[in-house]
């Protein structure tokens, strides 16, 4: 017995695509660990499974599971590449594409560039939503190997905490990542954001992804960077988030208003796994 796969892309960020509109899709943990090996597997940051919705008025019910085999909630670039799967893979003939997920309901749009513009809701500052046990969440000081930072906490339908840092090539990412990942203000893990100011309209990224470590990109992380930074009032409505893998167009206005971002979403191949 064979399972087809698409394995795409969004800045790099990449993923095993599945389809399992026709039937459940029932995988264990390890299962998953091995088609992420990108030695013994295909290789992936995440797994992006396409289902039929649970309620009305949306098209699909969209899952993600990290290379570690743990399901999240929400991922950005994976938003971005599942709408261009069921698009090009004629599931939906819609522009606009509305998908149940874990954290809620999102809205794709395919633009006629061929990126994918999402609305990915308003940010979620309420430490609850995170979870993150502290009430002042906006700069929290924290102690960490390499001294005191700051840090802003926010739920892009995954939780985050950003930091500020001065040079992001420089950025302590391999040390300060893990260690607030699974820090105990964080009781279901967070991703971290390593943030450098380049100007009011361009920020420069690198993000430490829970249970995938460092990747090429993160679209939530991009939005968490925008909300936190454009909150902490240092960029405008519109930016430019610079990552490893290429760049992401976030917009936010601020409290009470969806945030939106746009960006590509690339097929690499297509291919059949053995059960």
């Amino acid at each position: 017995m064979t399972l087809k796969f698409t394995k795409m892309h969004g800045l790099g960020n990449d993923f095993m695509v599945v389809d399992a509109t026709d039937k459940p899709f029932a995988f264990e943990a390890e299962q998953i660990q091995r088609w992420a090996d990108r030695n013994f597997g295909i290789g992936f940051d995440q797994l992006l499974v396409v289902e039929s919705p649970t309620r009305d008025g949306v098209e699909f019910r969209y899952r993600i599971f990290n290379a570690d085999g743990s399901e999240v909630q929400q991922c950005g670039n994976g938003a971005r590449c599942f709408a261009r799967f069921v698009f090009d893979k004629g599931l939906t003939d819609n522009k606009e594409i509305v998908v149940e997920t874990a954290s809620g309901i999102i809205v794709l749009y395919i633009e006629d560039n061929g990126w994918v513009r999402v609305n990915m809701g308003e940010p979620n500052f309420e430490p609850d939503s995170l979870p993150f046990t502290q009430l002042q969440q906006e700069k929290y000081p924290l102690q960490t190997p390499l001294g005191e930072i700051e840090i802003g906490a926010v739920s892009m339908g995954n939780p985050h905490a950003v930091l500020l840092v001065e040079d992001v090539d420089q950025a302590p990412v391999e040390t300060i990542g893990p260690f607030l990942e699974s820090h105990p203000l964080f009781p279901e893990r967070v991703n971290v954001g390593f943030a450098e100011k380049v100007d009011r309209r361009h920020v420069r990224l690198r993000v430490y992804e829970r249970g995938a470590a460092e990747t090429l990109a993160c679209g939530t992380g991009a939005c968490a960077a925008m909300a936190v930074l454009h909150r902490w009032q240092l960029v405008d409505d519109d930016v430019l988030i610079s990552l490893p893998g290429g760049e992401l167009q976030i917009r936010w206005s601020g409290s009470g208003e969806p945030l939106w971002m746009s960006g590509p979403a690339e097929t690499v191949f297509e291919g059949e796994v053995n059960l």
